[in-house]
């Protein structure tokens, strides 16, 4: 949870690059950047996964975050999976700001927005490493808190 009294204004995401191993998992975290009115930028993350790099920060142009989207792509079967490959959220002042995440899958419908206040904590559903055999997905899912 972001600290009393402050929002998520900025989002970051630990991405595996597709190929970049035999097993790709695409997002293996979430880092929230808030602020308060005192201009102090903290950050806070759910679990998180060993694989991927942390991407460039995403901010709100103005504003905070209101609500989300989480592009996910839907088991393949035999093939590779990666459940959670990148992000939206659309920021108070209107703007929607955009992961640089992975490119499978597809963007399910708007959260629910925060009516006052905004986006202020993070909690992930993520698929632990199972070795080297494992086609493993890391991020499935996330549910985003709102404070007033």
């Amino acid at each position: 949870m972001c600290p009393e009294g402050s929002y998520a204004i900025g989002f970051g995401l630990k991405v595996e690059r597709y190929g970049s191993a035999d097993d790709d998992t695409s997002i293996n975290g979430i880092r929230l950047f808030c602020t308060s009115t005192k201009g102090v930028v903290y950050t806070v993350e759910s679990g998180t996964e060993q694989f991927g790099d942390w991407t460039r920060v995403t901010w709100c142009p103005t504003g905070v975050l209101k609500s989300f989207q989480l592009k996910v792509e839907s088991p393949q079967g035999a093939i590779d999976d990666t459940a959670a490959n990148n992000i939206r959220f659309r920021c108070s002042s209107g703007a929607i700001i955009e992961g640089v995440g992975g490119n499978f899958g597809d963007y399910g419908g708007w959260s629910n927005e925060c009516t006052k206040g905004g986006i202020c904590g993070i909690e992930t559903k993520i698929e632990p490493y199972g070795g080297f055999f494992v086609d493993d997905t890391a991020l499935n899912d996330v549910r985003f808190f709102c404070c007033e």
